[in-house]
């Protein structure tokens, strides 16, 4: 008796040791990685990110870690770059547009990966469908397929003698490729012809607004990517410069000058991308999560700049905008 006694009490006082050494234990910090385009000074997403994840309990450098990784320019450091996170072991990788996700997924395919605003996830072979992506890879999504239909609807209706609309563009970027394919189909429903002026690094960018000028366009529309938007207030100046009015993918060209954007609320899609975060961090497989698509698109027009540049926006146009930058 005296020997079960002391057996269960040995027991006992192994079971404690083991849970107060466990008690001890720091738990795990979460690490996350950040990949997009641009640079850390004019990129806003990381701030959208964190706000979404502080939302959801998280703060950084408390319970969780953010390694950050920006590509100034090209698919190249792009890929060193998701190689680095992927051999630092983060439990997330979070990308930005489409270039930095099919990066990711040529890096892993194991690690998470949540990316959000590229333009087109199943044509870029990101996921296999919206509802169901499998693989490694999910996350929100930022266009629909109509999107670049509604651009041109919008300025029909703000210059309706346009014949001619030029578009800049990254040629070698697969998500501007696929958005191209888009603006194509609905220039000719339209009947609208396309000055395509590609860019491939910043410097490119006099030669492409010289090369619009010559070609004496009605229209600018400027295609989504990070680059762009690093560098979009040197876009919208040149515009400015130019005299042509032009139309932008996210309302933050407009807050720096530009005449107008229709494009969704990126600050609610990377808000969005924290909560597939939490729930893979929790265990969810980004294969089950379905692609969120946007639920709302914003139309926001700077009316100075119209008026800068001789434009009256009708009041059809007024009527729907979602904000006025007087």
């Amino acid at each position: 008796m005296k020997k079960k006694i002391f057996a269960s009490l040995l027991a006992i006082s192994l079971l404690i040791s083991v849970y107060l050494a466990d008690a001890q234990q720091p738990a795990k910090v979460p690490r996350i990685g950040f990949l997009t385009s641009g640079n850390a000074a004019e990129s806003v997403a990381p701030e959208w990110l964190r706000e979404g994840l502080r939302e959801l309990g998280y703060v950084e450098g408390k319970n969780i870690l953010i390694e950050y990784r920006y590509a100034k320019w090209g698919s190249q450091t792009l890929s060193e770059l998701a190689e680095e996170l992927v051999r630092l072991k983060v439990d997330v990788l979070v990308t930005i547009a489409t270039e930095p996700s099919l990066a990711a997924q040529r890096a892993t395919r194991t690690i998470p990966i949540v990316m959000a605003t590229p333009g087109d996830p199943v044509g870029a072979g990101l996921v296999a469908s919206l509802a169901r992506p499998g693989g490694n890879i999910t996350g929100v999504t930022a266009t629909t397929v109509d999107l670049s239909w509604k651009r041109l609807e919008l300025l029909k209706e703000v210059t309706p003698k346009i014949s001619l609309v030029a578009i800049l563009w990254i040629p070698s970027a697969t998500g501007n490729r696929l958005q191209m394919k888009e603006t194509e189909a609905a220039a000719h429903s339209f009947g609208l012809r396309l000055q395509a002026v590609g860019v491939e690094g910043p410097d490119d960018f006099e030669n492409a607004f010289s090369a619009i000028n010559r070609g004496k366009t009605h229209f600018l529309i400027v295609l989504g990517s990070p680059i762009f938007f690093t560098h979009r207030a040197r876009i919208t100046d040149l515009a400015a410069k130019s005299r042509l009015p032009a139309i932008y993918p996210t309302s933050p060209y407009v807050d720096a000058g530009g005449l107008m954007s229709y494009g969704n609320d990126l600050s609610a899609v990377h808000r969005r991308a924290a909560l597939y975060v939490d729930k893979i961090l929790k265990g969810a497989k980004p294969g089950d999560l379905p692609v969120e698509r946007p639920m709302k698109f914003e139309l926001v027009i700077n009316l100075k700049t119209a008026k800068q540049l001789g434009l009256t926006i009708p009041g059809a146009v007024l009527y729907r905008v979602d904000r006025v930058i007087k």
